[in-house]
């Protein structure tokens, strides 16, 4: 039985991979409203999957509240937290003006934005640690850095009127070659998965089976 609906799975997904590809470039009214379709089961799935990931935080945390855990005020916190959002979002909505918006507009936003915030922190760590001329490339690095940095601020043309020139080369010639290259690799990457998929050579998605 298992591996009869392992088969029905696989076939699923290269059923629907290999009508995605084609409806790529058939173009037909038939094709279209299909793709649509299939397009509104998406979004039906991925909401039963946002309440299934729901489901599984709330018990999670009601499980560290029974335990007597040390975290057992953060889960607190976060289970009064999704009680009084999901309360205020049925009961007045999203729209605006309502209450639902002003506590993410007034509360979660800016929580957010301090979590972000934090991150400035870490990365200036994070480039003091990687920026040490410890080879050529390294240098190279740092060179273009301090480059970029200084020429892209009011000091840099007071410095050189040069160093803005080169900021900007660097940015659109040197740094956006390697950003694209790492884009086509994703690309790639993204097509050779897919074609695994429709294979039935990747099935991570069945649980490692």
């Amino acid at each position: 039985m298992s591996m009869l609906r392992d088969r029905l799975t696989i076939l699923t997904a290269a059923t629907a991979g290999v009508f995605m590809v084609v409806q790529y470039f058939v173009t037909s009214p038939g094709m279209d409203a299909t793709y649509r379709a299939i397009l509104n089961w998406m979004q039906v799935i991925f909401a039963c999957a946002l309440m299934v990931g729901i489901a599984a935080v709330v018990k999670n945390h009601i499980v560290r509240l029974r335990r007597r855990r040390a975290e057992r005020p953060y889960s607190l916190v976060l289970l009064a937290s999704v009680a009084a959002m999901a309360s205020m979002g049925f009961s007045g909505g999203i729209d605006q003006g309502s209450s639902f918006l002003w506590a993410f507009n007034h509360l979660q936003a800016p929580m957010q934005a301090t979590v972000f915030s934090l991150l400035a922190f870490y990365v200036t760590s994070a480039a003091f640690r990687g920026f040490r001329a410890r080879s050529v490339e390294s240098a190279v690095l740092i060179a273009a850095g301090l480059i970029v940095l200084i020429g892209r601020v009011p000091l840099g043309e007071q410095i050189s009127a040069q160093l803005p020139a080169a900021a900007e080369w660097i940015v659109n010639v040197p740094a956006l070659a390697a950003k694209r290259a790492i884009l086509i690799g994703i690309g790639l990457g993204m097509v050779a998965t897919a074609l695994k998929v429709i294979a039935g050579v990747e099935r991570t998605y069945l649980g490692g089976r």
